[in-house]
């Protein structure tokens, strides 16, 4: 259990510049306390005791604006940075270190009792406001923008932006080294730039085309005129 608590604190220093002392993390740092939180509410859930459970997690919610369902499934290196009005529902499944800006949802979009929260997968790092919604997989070392809203599978090594979020590759962008999380939410493409761009380029070179073609008939006009007044 020390080990445990001794990880915990080491991956709020590797991941947040802003830590100063180990004493100002424990005791000012709420992702952290959410956490912690969490493990005993999880570990009451797991043996059916359900409405201490909730209970624990109603209390953490009250003083951490986190809130975290006891059923969630969290792995080990989870950081949530900041975390005010963050909610993990009760299905959520969340992988080895990964990072969760503040306002983050893992919502579910049904009412039936099946699995309807998200998962995501080792090394995602998730930014500000954005809304992960339904059963769905975020692959590996993925990131999702701020304030994108995601409602479909993404696969992993992928980069996810706008509303709703579009998922694109890392055009060659390295993964970081495994002892370093990929923090950089910042570097996000625009997929509607692109789009444009593409299409100004497509109407370039059409112009190109229909110039060429209008010259060409130009000429066959002005050869025929020619040989017509030829011949009389």
């Amino acid at each position: 259990m020390l080990e445990t608590l001794r990880q915990d604190i080491q991956v709020i220093f590797a991941r947040d510049p802003a830590a100063r002392s180990v004493t100002e993390v424990v005791l000012f740092y709420p992702g952290l306390h959410a956490v912690w939180l969490h493990r005993v509410a999880h570990w009451l859930w797991q043996r059916k005791r359900r409405l201490l459970a909730r209970g624990v997690s109603h209390v953490a919610r009250a003083v951490t604006g986190i809130e975290i369902h006891p059923g969630a499934q969290i792995g080990p290196g989870f950081f949530i940075d900041h975390g005010m009005g963050t909610v993990i529902g009760e299905t959520a499944e969340i992988g080895a270190h990964v990072t969760l800006y503040h306002n983050v949802t893992l919502g579910g979009v049904s009412w039936e009792k099946i699995k309807r929260h998200p998962t995501l997968e080792d090394h995602v790092v998730v930014g500000a406001g954005a809304q992960i919604l339904g059963p769905i997989r975020i692959g590996a070392h993925s990131r999702v923008g701020a304030n994108a809203v995601v409602v479909k599978d993404v696969p992993p090594g992928s980069v996810v932006s706008g509303v709703p979020g579009r998922v694109r590759g890392r055009n060659g962008d390295p993964l970081p080294e495994p002892a370093h999380e990929d923090l950089q939410h910042n570097r996000l493409p625009d997929p509607t730039m692109e789009l444009l761009r593409e299409l100004a380029a497509r109407v370039v070179t059409l112009e190109g085309v229909a110039q060429a073609l209008r010259l060409e008939d130009d000429r066959r006009m002005a050869d025929a005129w020619v040989e017509s007044g030829a011949h009389i």
